[in-house]
């Protein structure tokens, strides 16, 4: 069987959400329950204006709090930018990809005219290559890179918690994979470095399952091997909404502050979701020997 590699990826713009924990003990969990498999730790920090190095603070405190051990790592998005360059760069070559002069008010254009028509707000394809020919290039606009998304055909996976699930290809458009600053896109760089970590499974919450598709799409155009999915439902306040600050304690420090141990929380936020039998108590190493 191949290495189980499983990461915890978060973005450090704030707090260690009490979700972004679940997905932490259970990437650790199942990576602990096989022989040799590996957690690892990445941050996402390619969000410049609202990443902060408090917040990276906050999200390596909260796991050495909760004792979750990484094997490898924190990786940072913003060390691998000239990786995501040389991958673009390959893109454009073998005309997976293409340059994207179309400007924000062209595009705001474009999604206005779509809603009054009751269209899906979608990118037309104007720079394609085939749709452009001849067309001069505008001065002073720097271009995006935008992936050529399939026009047809279907994209299933079989998820690990929802089961099988597919999308249209025509509901896809061509998605931005890096910005005018050199800056990749989520969607992208989480691709790269997912296969770069040889990450053999991606375990996030269901507000991704949208994602997943492009996603897809883009492991098959790089010709790398697409890892199993597991999406988690979110953890949701009284409200039946998201949980945040509004509604409770969203945050793990919080609880930290008000002396619960770390053990009662990793174990009280492993049985969201999950469960063995009647055991209500239970050890990190049980919790490893049992969890699937």
């Amino acid at each position: 069987m191949k290495e189980i590699r499983t990461r915890i990826a978060p973005s450090p713009t704030g707090m260690m959400h009490l979700g972004t924990a679940r997905t932490a003990i259970y990437c650790w969990a199942y990576a602990r329950h096989f022989v040799g498999g590996k957690f690892l730790l990445r941050i996402e920090d390619t969000d410049q204006e609202r990443s902060t190095q408090e917040a990276v603070d906050v999200i390596i405190n909260g796991m050495k709090w909760l004792e979750l051990d990484y094997d490898e790592g924190p990786i940072y998005q913003m060390d691998r930018l000239n990786r995501y360059k040389e991958v673009v760069d390959m893109m454009l070559e073998k005309g997976l990809a293409y340059k994207c002069y179309a400007t924000k008010e062209e595009l705001e254009a474009l999604r206005e005219e779509q809603m009054a028509k009751k269209i899906k707000p979608r990118y037309d394809g104007r720079w394609r290559p085939e749709n452009c020919v001849g067309r001069p290039i505008p001065e002073g606009i720097t271009p995006v890179i935008r992936f050529r998304n399939p026009d047809t055909g279907t994209v299933t996976w079989n998820d690990m918690v929802y089961g099988p699930i597919s999308f249209e290809n025509t509901e896809l458009d061509d998605l931005v994979i890096m910005r005018g600053d050199g800056i990749p896109t989520y969607n992208f760089a989480v691709v790269v470095d997912d296969i770069d970590m040889k990450v053999s499974h991606v375990v996030r919450g269901a507000d991704h399952i949208n994602n997943t598709p492009r996603q897809i799409n883009l492991y098959k155009a790089l010709g790398a091997e697409v890892p199993e999915f597991a999406h988690l439902p979110l953890i949701n306040g009284p409200d039946n909404r998201k949980l945040s600050k509004r509604n409770g304690d969203a945050s793990v420090m919080d609880y930290e502050k008000k002396g619960y141990l770390p053990e009662a929380l990793v174990n009280y936020l492993a049985r969201l979701g999950w469960g063995h039998g009647n055991d209500e108590k239970f050890t990190k190493a049980q919790l490893a020997e049992w969890f699937d």
